[in-house]
């Protein structure tokens, strides 16, 4: 048999393969990644070193739908909220990718450069650089959390009836007024914990002023 014209491995599909059996079983091994494009584990290392390249594909990937442009322009805090909200939407995507991606060191050139474009921005609005990577790690565990919490169940707490809880039942009905309750939920307790992380932010800036 002759060559297939379109070669069954690239970069591309690996990473694509990958992320499928992330969202499927929460792992994957090149084995697998393998075996579902239907060749031999080692045709896998003719296109990535090893399993943690493809994991830096991964996180290429997802970050990929990070706007970083808008660490470039505006007021630093409104850079640093709109960062935030394309960061969450991009992993509120792929929930199943931040264990994997929040847990292994990012090597990715195009993931490095954006946090190289938050430490300037930070930087030059007057943070001190021993604190910089303490915002923005805060930051992400903001961002991360939500984008979990956005993949969350659309009931968070079954209540076996209404008078063991009173109280909490009739704050999870306030909450879960008008459509996706909880959707609505997360967007709220996102909104009202960014708005006082980039204030509080705001405060110790013009503290060390």
């Amino acid at each position: 048999m002759g060559r297939p014209r379109t070669s069954l491995l690239d970069p591309e599909r690996i990473t694509t393969t990958a992320l499928e059996l992330l969202r499927e079983q929460g792992e994957f091994s090149l084995p697998q990644v393998a075996a579902r494009l239907g060749v031999r584990t080692g045709s896998i290392y003719h296109h990535v070193d090893n399993r943690a390249a493809v994991v830096e594909l991964i996180r290429a990937r997802v970050c990929a739908a990070i706007d970083a442009d808008t660490l470039g322009s505006g007021p630093w805090d409104e850079a640093v909220t709109a960062w935030a909200r394309s960061y969450r939407a991009a992993f509120a995507a792929h929930p199943y990718a931040v264990a994997l991606l929040m847990t292994t060191p990012v090597r990715a050139p195009v993931v490095l450069e954006q946090y190289e474009r938050a430490v300037r921005l930070l930087l030059g609005v007057g943070f001190a650089k021993a604190e910089v990577m303490t915002v923005i790690t805060a930051l992400e565990n903001l961002v991360l959390g939500s984008a979990l919490d956005l993949a969350a169940p659309e009931t968070m707490w079954e209540l076996p009836d209404d008078t063991t809880t009173p109280l909490l039942a009739e704050a999870l009905a306030v909450a879960g007024e008008g459509a996706g309750p909880g959707a609505r939920r997360a967007d709220a307790a996102f909104d009202l914990a960014l708005e006082a992380f980039v204030r509080h932010c705001r405060d110790r800036l013009h503290t060390a002023e």
